[in-house]
């Protein structure tokens, strides 16, 4: 089983993460919450750490700010999905997989929506896609959306490899005790990849078929 990441993996949104982490801390701060105090710097944490905050302080609040929060990271996400394209070589890539007998899998903290967007057919290329709303936000590093995606397919972890273009995606793996492979098709080098472990660093994610 080969499991992937989305962005920066198999395809190119161009998110604006600026812009959504502003916006975020906009509507953080307008529910009188400080937001350097907060623990967590990712966007998704961010917002769940939020949340269980208002739980305990204004139970009342702590719903709205969640659909105010999602509603902006998904109008952002599906904005840049709309301008988005998928690697070149993506779709040849999935299905040589699959001719090898090899199930595919696709996991990403990124909304179904902003996936399908670019990728209306995945269906007919690939076995699972676990988005964020799936696994109702326990997503990546977290192990629990690799796990999701190979119970889904019936699939063990020993055979299984998580290929991604952030060093999140190999914190993934390692987590769910997978092998990894880092790609820099994304924001970040071939150092990032060696520092967290990666098993493998490929040019591309297409490149996974010459070790296969």
């Amino acid at each position: 089983t080969v499991i992937f990441d989305f962005d920066g993996t198999l395809a190119e949104l161009n998110i604006n993460f600026d812009l959504m982490r502003q916006s975020i801390d906009q509507l953080i701060d307008s529910f009188g919450i400080d937001v350097k105090r907060l623990k967590n710097s990712l966007i998704l944490e961010k917002v769940q750490e939020v949340e269980a905050l208002l739980e305990t302080t204004l139970p009342g609040n702590a719903r709205s700010f969640r659909v105010e929060a999602y509603r902006i990271i998904e109008t952002i996400e599906v904005g840049a999905a709309a301008n988005g394209r998928l690697f070149r070589r993506t779709k040849e890539l999935l299905s040589s997989l699959t001719q090898l007998h090899i199930q595919t899998g696709i996991i990403t903290r990124n909304c179904a929506r902003a996936v399908y967007t670019v990728f209306p057919d995945l269906p007919k290329f690939c076995h699972v896609c676990i988005c964020r709303e799936h696994v109702n936000n326990r997503v990546k590093p977290d192990p629990y959306q690799l796990n999701y995606a190979l119970l889904s397919m019936k699939a063990s972890h020993h055979d299984t490899i998580m290929i991604g273009d952030h060093p999140l995606d190999i914190k993934t793996g390692k987590n769910a005790g997978t092998l990894t492979a880092g790609v820099t098709t994304g924001h970040f080098k071939e150092k990032h990849f060696i520092e967290v472990g990666a098993d493998f660093i490929l040019h591309e994610a297409a490149d996974i078929l010459t070790y296969l």
